[in-house]
């Protein structure tokens, strides 16, 4: 059970350490990527043809930091963790949130996404 809890912990500081780095990527980028104005239109998945991909690492991570009664379901197309046009998970969104941008380069996000499969 302990080596588990280390192992568990170990993963989700690996988690918090990729998302600092993509954070600091964007910054660097962000003419390309683009920079989050926290309008909400990259919520509605369907209005991007876009897809949300979390891994089981991620989702762990979330439910780490906001606990397991608040973790909701996907039921529409608009992420349910958007409310009045805000992200209540800000902090713990996944990477393909921190990557897709409604203002950026396609091909820029696609790369980033590509670079942070590869971390």
């Amino acid at each position: 059970m302990v080596a588990e809890c280390r192992t568990n912990k170990q993963l989700l500081e690996r988690v918090a350490e990729i998302y600092n780095w993509l954070d600091t990527q964007i910054g660097e980028d962000n003419e390309l990527i683009g920079r989050c104005d926290a309008c909400g239109k990259c919520c509605d998945f369907d209005g991007f043809d876009h897809r949300l991909f979390a891994t089981p690492p991620e989702l762990m991570y979330l439910t780490a930091n906001i606990g397991t009664e608040n973790v909701k379901p996907m039921l529409t197309s608009r992420c349910p963790y958007n409310i009045d046009g805000k992200c209540t998970v800000y902090e713990y969104r996944f990477a393909a949130c921190r990557i897709f941008c409604c203002r950026a380069d396609a091909s820029a996000q696609n790369s980033k996404s590509h670079t942070a499969i590869q971390t």
